[in-house]
């Protein structure tokens, strides 16, 4: 059960605590960890402390689990399977990918090479669970605004974080992938930087790409658009969270191969792109998510020359 892999990325002596928030998967967001402050859970949009007992609660009290140096120490030892060298390129990356797909960001004391790049990182006091939610069925509404008589359009999907980018992009790969009523099926090939999208565990994905998918996991955008290209011979390369424009460069490499585009990138609107560097021109569909309600949605869909799809 899904429950049971938040469960298991605590050690025994403090996994008890979260039996409610397992309980609470399918709204579950985040669970925030603050050495010396106390434990936050985020759900739909609300957050919430826990207490000693496991309780979740919205006010701050003597009972709140303040979570002690001591503690993070336990479950960063835990979910490197205690041994914290075999994971050094995770943590000096700052994450941590667990079964499910679900990612541990932490933050600390920084050590750096003699060039002055991360080495690694001590005295871990920050942690970031983010539950990953696979949704299949997420991009139906999205399926017909991004093909035009079977042809895939060039498609970036824009959100703040924590309104769906992921989860959208997830669910376009597999219809993409398996074929839909739209148009049937490509070779899709995923460069999932930070293991998010396919949820890989060990090298196996934990989320369904489709049956026509190949995925690069753990690899740098830029250098795994070009291996998919040269080894592959994907029809359409997926990425997510675009930055710069090191990736933009990469970006239209892969034009030039006649693959088609879905990418992800933070943001709101189409200034925001435009502030980030981001060439507008390369994309012919923009999807804008955000929330309702505190649930993810898509809020309008727009064209290359800023025709309204969908609002």
């Amino acid at each position: 059960m899904r429950e049971g892999q938040i469960l298991n990325i605590f050690p025994s002596r403090i996994r008890e605590r979260f039996c409610q928030v397992s309980r609470r998967m399918e709204d579950l967001q985040e669970i925030r960890l603050v050495a010396g402050w106390p434990v936050r859970v985020v759900c739909l949009g609300e957050e919430y402390f826990l207490s000693l007992s496991g309780e979740m609660t919205k006010i701050i009290g003597e009972s709140c689990w303040r979570i002690s140096p001591g503690e993070m120490d336990q479950i960063l030892n835990h979910l490197c399977s205690y041994s914290r060298y075999a994971y050094e390129e995770d943590i000096r990356q700052g994450f941590i990918t667990v079964p499910g797909g679900h990612r541990i960001g932490i933050a600390g004391q920084v050590v750096l090479s003699q060039d002055g790049i991360v080495k690694n990182m001590k005295y871990i006091r920050c942690m970031n669970i983010r539950i990953s939610h696979e949704i299949q069925g997420a991009a139906d509404l999205l399926m017909p605004l991004i093909h035009d008589r079977e042809r895939l359009m060039h498609t970036l999907v824009i959100a703040p974080p924590g309104c769906g980018k992921t989860t959208m992009l997830r669910d376009l790969v597999r219809q993409i992938s398996n074929g839909s009523r739209w148009a049937p099926g490509r070779q899709v090939g995923v460069v999932d930087e930070r293991s998010e999208i396919g949820g890989s565990y060990l090298g196996i994905p934990g989320n369904d790409l489709g049956m026509r998918t190949d995925l690069l996991d753990a690899c740098p955008k830029v250098q795994g658009m070009m291996m998919l290209i040269r080894s592959m011979a994907p029809e359409v390369i997926a990425v997510d969270e675009i930055g710069g424009e090191q990736d933009m460069q990469a970006i239209r490499s892969a034009l030039r191969c006649g693959c088609r585009i879905l990418a992800t990138i933070h943001g709101e609107s189409m200034e925001d792109l435009k502030r980030r560097g981001i060439d507008g021109t390369v994309f012919e569909r923009f999807a804008f998510l955000g929330k309702k309600e505190g649930k993810c949605v898509i809020l309008n869909v727009r064209g290359k020359e800023g025709r309204e799809l969908y609002a």
